[in-house]
């Protein structure tokens, strides 16, 4: 039994990157198979917002006419 990673030996850093991939993949394959396949809710639809007339803004209380 090795009680340190630092004087473990091949087989046991072996065994402990097999233990992180499978993890790994384990961890990844239920991310996918978690998200929805019904997209009904969540549907977002673009809308057009056509530019009008140009504004100025400003804080003076003066109007200008230009």
């Amino acid at each position: 039994m090795n009680h340190s990673i630092y004087s473990a030996d091949r087989s046991t850093h072996l065994k402990i990157v097999v233990v992180a991939l499978v993890a790994g993949i384990a961890v990844a394959g239920f991310s996918v198979l978690a998200r929805t396949t019904s997209d009904e809710g969540y549907t977002q639809t673009a809308r057009v917002i056509k530019a009008g007339k140009p504004v100025a803004i400003t804080s003076a209380t003066t109007s200008t006419v230009r």
